[in-house]
């Protein structure tokens, strides 16, 4: 699309970037695909997206596919989501701008101009689950690319160590950021968690759809429920029963 920058070569530091990641067998090409739509329909004006992935096939045309940088992780290790750091390289492809990071499982569910303009330096959603802790939950992240390569460093300078510190990418960066004053987090209602804010409680989930809170931009879908698992009230905790979300179709297509 004409209004869609579709290569780094002429970089900007006004540039909005919309940056994901695809790597594995886990995700489909259509999860990117969707989500470049969501984003076109709800992002105004001039943006690049780019999804760093080991494989670009299907990916439709208007996402730049590039490589995701090298972490040097260790063979076999589980899925903690380490490889987001790499977003922080300090020369990601020659990219500039201000980046917003979205996982690629997610609902945007209204426009999304204000994540490139509220004020902070690195922007992040605060944990529901624990919320006196100041960890992060890294499905939705803000930065300018290259500002924050010192993360990056530390990190495959004390690899072995912060693997044994923390759980995973989002707990690591959110405690070197903060330490270094630079955490902020989006207003609690823009981004929701599906699991705990759009199920309905006990015992009302057996005749009530699962919805979208007020003021929510972006749906995070983390757990074992993904869009199309609750597109068709699927769960794999049986124990815990819940409606088909038919309004997911609305919104997450291409």
């Amino acid at each position: 699309m004409s209004d869609t920058i579709t290569t780094a070569r002429h970089a900007s530091d006004d540039d909005r970037v919309i940056l994901c990641m695809k790597w594995g067998t886990k995700y489909g090409p259509e999860y990117i695909n969707r989500l470049y739509g969501m984003v076109r329909r709800n992002l105004r004006g001039d943006f690049r997206f780019v999804c760093l992935t080991d494989d670009s096939t299907g990916i439709r045309s208007e996402v730049v596919c590039l490589p995701i940088p090298d972490l040097r992780l260790p063979d076999g290790l589980p899925e903690r989501g380490w490889k987001k750091l790499t977003t922080f390289e300090a020369d990601l492809h020659g990219l500039k701008g201000t980046a917003l990071f979205l996982d690629i499982d997610i609902v945007i569910t209204d426009q999304i101009d204000a994540f490139f303009e509220h004020p902070g330096e690195f922007l992040i959603i605060h944990d529901w689950k624990r919320p006196w802790r100041v960890t992060g939950n890294s499905s939705v992240y803000r930065f300018k690319l290259g500002a924050h390569a010192d993360v990056l460093e530390q990190f495959r300078a004390t690899q072995a160590e912060a693997r044994a510190n923390f759980r995973n990418e989002q707990a690591f960066l959110s405690d070197v950021l903060h330490k270094q004053g630079k955490l902020a987090y989006w207003p609690a209602s823009w981004c929701c968690s599906y699991k705990y804010h759009c199920i309905p409680p006990w015992p009302t989930n057996y005749w009530r759809e699962p919805f979208v809170p007020a003021g929510t931009k972006i749906v995070i879908f983390h757990g074992e429920v993904n869009p199309p698992d609750a597109l068709e009230g699927r769960r794999n905790r049986a124990f815990r029963y819940v409606r088909k979300a038919p309004w997911i179709a609305h919104y997450w297509k291409e």
